[in-house]
């Protein structure tokens, strides 16, 4: 299986359903991908590398507080990338 991030692959998932929430946001590659590392590196990673490991991580990601904790982070990054997009967009208001 090799080495997973699993807060990486939620944040991910996360991601596609909060970019709804924003019709204004450019989304484009690069504006989802700094959305992306500045939510990531504000949460903890969780390393797996076992499929069980997975399941187990997901799970505990899944709980209300965690999840809380990275929609804040995700949602922060929006409104960071949203007023001032590096792909050249026009910057917004979230």
């Amino acid at each position: 299986m090799g080495v997973t991030n699993v807060a990486m692959e939620v944040a991910q998932r996360e991601y596609k359903s909060l970019r709804e929430t924003f019709p204004k946001f450019c989304g484009c590659d690069t504006c989802r991908g700094d959305v992306l590392i500045y939510a990531l590196n504000r949460l903890t990673p969780h390393y797996v590398s076992t499929r069980q490991g997975e399941i187990l991580t997901a799970l505990s990601l899944a709980s209300d507080q965690e999840k809380a904790r990275l929609d804040v982070a995700l949602l922060d990054g929006f409104r960071k990338v949203a007023g001032a997009p590096r792909c050249g967009a026009k910057p917004t208001a979230l």
